[in-house]
């Protein structure tokens, strides 16, 4: 496959997503045919390409049932309701379209839309009423594989875990942060960042992690990253769903700069046998956060002056652009994708979310000049 990251020593030029020419390619390789290498994926579907590729060449990884027991979500649902048989979460699968607005009325509302094997928050819809399912349903084929399940209300944490030979190690999680405004907040929508530390009773925190642990359990995932989303509900947690690969990077740098703890190196030294990498430095501050940027429609002119003035504010440790200098931006991003994204610590909560707030509006001020009307796609 072809890679830039740092270290590399090698690169494959094969389109990964055909199995056959992956597998074909990497099979050349020494370490490969002598079982010294593992195939990585990161994102839903490389863990899913990674772990075909490592059943075949005979290389230690997450096997590839793992990975699509936590990918099926109506799969995933009827097995973690069988952890909490008092109180289930109400879901029900939907084939077309043009039946939403009957299976919803039989969850009730509001309820959660989301395709059966989604990733990343695409396609996933709070509905609060049957006018709502009617117009969702023109969002999706006719004929498709959806769940709707009720909606899960309480604060929602996001786990990062990390297991090895079936032991599965809690790294930490983080708090959603809503967007502000009326909207009621849903679970797999778009979140305006994370937060921690999140202060749990000891009660809540255990029920977490025998949750997170029970669910990789019933996928019999026991090797590699996972990133696990968990409701606070007033029955207890509840699963929101669970991924067999690492959250995405800016939840990775959020553990880093928060607990010092190397996601992708421990996930590298599992896949290939090595030591578990020493935690790196950290800031010594009490609270750490993530805040996600989008820019309204129009050419991203200055915004190299509105990373630097963003970077310079006191507390912030990474300010990430997602999109080139100079890009058209079209349309808002969906699912979980955004513009760019402010890494941050502070002493406090409150502290944490002024400078979080300063260093975004920052970056909001970007000049994003609006073409003329033969400048849009």
């Amino acid at each position: 496959m072809p890679s830039d990251r740092e270290g590399a020593e090698r690169r494959v030029r094969t389109d990964w997503r055909d199995h056959r020419h992956l597998v074909g390619a990497l099979g050349r390789m020494e370490a490969v045919r002598h079982g010294r290498a593992a195939v990585f994926g990161f994102d839903a579907a490389g863990a899913l390409a990674a772990a075909r590729a490592n059943e075949e060449l005979g290389l230690p990884g997450t096997p590839t049932a793992a990975v699509t027991a936590l990918m099926d979500k109506a799969a995933l649902r009827a097995r973690s309701n069988a952890l909490h048989p008092a109180r289930p979460v109400s879901f029900a699968r939907c084939g077309r379209a043009d039946a939403l607005p009957f299976v919803t009325t039989l969850i009730g509302y509001p309820c959660v839309i989301k395709p059966r094997a989604g990733a990343d928050g695409e396609g996933v819809r709070l509905v609060r009423d049957e006018s709502e399912a009617r117009a969702a349903a023109h969002g999706y084929p006719e004929v498709t594989d959806l769940l709707v399940e009720e909606y899960l209300e309480g604060p929602e944490l996001t786990v990062e875990a990390h297991s090895r030979a079936g032991h599965h190690r809690i790294l930490g999680w983080a708090r959603r942060l809503d967007p502000p405004g009326p909207a009621a907040p849903a679970p797999g929508l778009t979140a305006s960042g994370h937060a921690l530390p999140v202060a749990l009773p000891p009660r809540s925190a255990e029920g977490v992690r025998a949750l997170v642990r029970a669910v990789l359990d019933l996928a019999r995932h026991r090797d590699g990253p996972s990133h696990t989303g968990v409701v606070l509900t007033p029955s207890g947690p509840r699963l929101l769903g669970a991924h067999a690969r690492p959250g995405p990077e800016e939840f990775a740098g959020l553990l880093r700069l928060a607990h010092g703890i190397d996601v992708l190196g421990l996930a590298l030294a599992t896949g290939l046998g090595l030591p578990e990498p020493a935690r790196v430095p950290r800031p010594r501050t009490a609270h750490t956060g993530l805040r996600y940027v989008d820019f309204p429609p129009g050419r991203l002119d200055g915004v190299r002056a509105a990373l630097a003035a963003a970077r310079a504010v006191p507390g912030v440790a990474r300010v990430q652009l997602e999109i080139p200098p100079g890009a058209l931006v079209r349309r808002a991003p969906t699912g979980a994708r955004h513009h760019a994204y402010v890494l941050a610590t502070a002493p406090t909560a409150g502290s944490l979310a002024r400078t979080l707030d300063r260093a975004a509006t920052l970056l909001r001020a970007a000049d994003c000049r609006v073409p003329q009307p033969d400048g849009f796609a």
